[in-house]
């Protein structure tokens, strides 16, 4: 009964691996901003900004890897879809962002020990404010005062992206089983972080009942789902060739995130 309960709520990861599809959809808002230019001046920024952000993918279990996405399809698209939907009904959207503000509050020693590593100290720094003053004035995080009032963002940076910094390349990528896509070095980088975060089951030292880490990891991947409903149809809509399309973003996006 308990492996049930992991394989279910881990179905759950896919938003948790798969980088927030909404940073995809600022393509739109890219374009509307650039109409006014002219069309060879276009044509030239096209140019090189295809230049720029195409990405070689290490893909030598295409075929395993297309098989796991529609895999996570099916299981995303019949189970959390429909579970984030009805909760979405019940639960007001500012108590789902409250509840998404707290879960981000909780995994504060995920961002703050991979800024340290990558010795971001004023992020670091900034992080602990946040914290801080989320932790007290702002409820045990349910509202988030620090970015309000102070304007100070939360620096997300995982044991994945620390790896990169120091030149450890993503190796092969990989489809995980609910978890969504990935390559060897972040499914990797999973375990490490998991260690940090106090909403993992992995967080609790055995025999300690994990049970507490995987209702938490649900709630987490539901609320999470009801504040982005819609977005991964819309993905699917724009995609030619689901597999590949999901590959690259992640890829892409995995780059932009180790540059910053």
């Amino acid at each position: 009964m308990k492996v049930f309960l992991v394989l279910f709520f881990i179905t759950f990861n896919l938003f948790a691996v798969s980088p927030p599809v909404s940073k995809y959809l600022n393509t739109t808002q890219q374009k509307i901003a650039i109409e006014d230019k002219s069309k060879d001046t276009l044509e030239d920024e096209f140019d090189d900004e295809f230049e720029e952000d195409e990405v070689e993918v290490n893909d030598p279990f295409s075929g395993y890897n297309r098989s796991m996405t529609y895999f996570n399809d099916v299981v995303y698209t019949n189970v959390l879809i429909p579970v984030s939907t009805g909760y979405s009904e019940v639960v007001h959207v500012e108590i789902r962002q409250g509840i998404s503000n707290m879960f981000s509050n909780l995994v504060f020693p995920v961002r703050f020990v991979n800024n340290v590593l990558q010795l971001k100290f004023d992020n670091a720094l900034e992080e602990t404010g946040r914290f801080l003053i989320n932790s007290t004035i702002g409820l045990l995080g349910f509202f988030d005062p620090a970015k309000e009032e102070l304007e100070w963002k939360a620096h997300n940076e995982d044991f994945g992206q620390t790896l990169g910094f120091y030149g450890v390349g993503p190796g092969p990528h990989v489809v995980l089983p609910f978890l969504g896509p990935s390559n060897m070095r972040d499914a990797f980088s999973i375990i490490p972080d998991s260690m940090l975060n106090p909403t993992s089951e992995y967080f609790y030292d055995l025999p300690f009942d994990a049970s507490n880490g995987i209702v938490l990891n649900g709630v987490f991947y539901i609320n999470k789902a009801s504040l982005h409903l819609g977005e991964y149809e819309s993905l699917k809509k724009d995609a030619i060739d689901f597999y590949p399309f999901m590959r690259d973003l992640y890829e892409q996006n995995r780059i932009n995130e180790i540059k910053e």
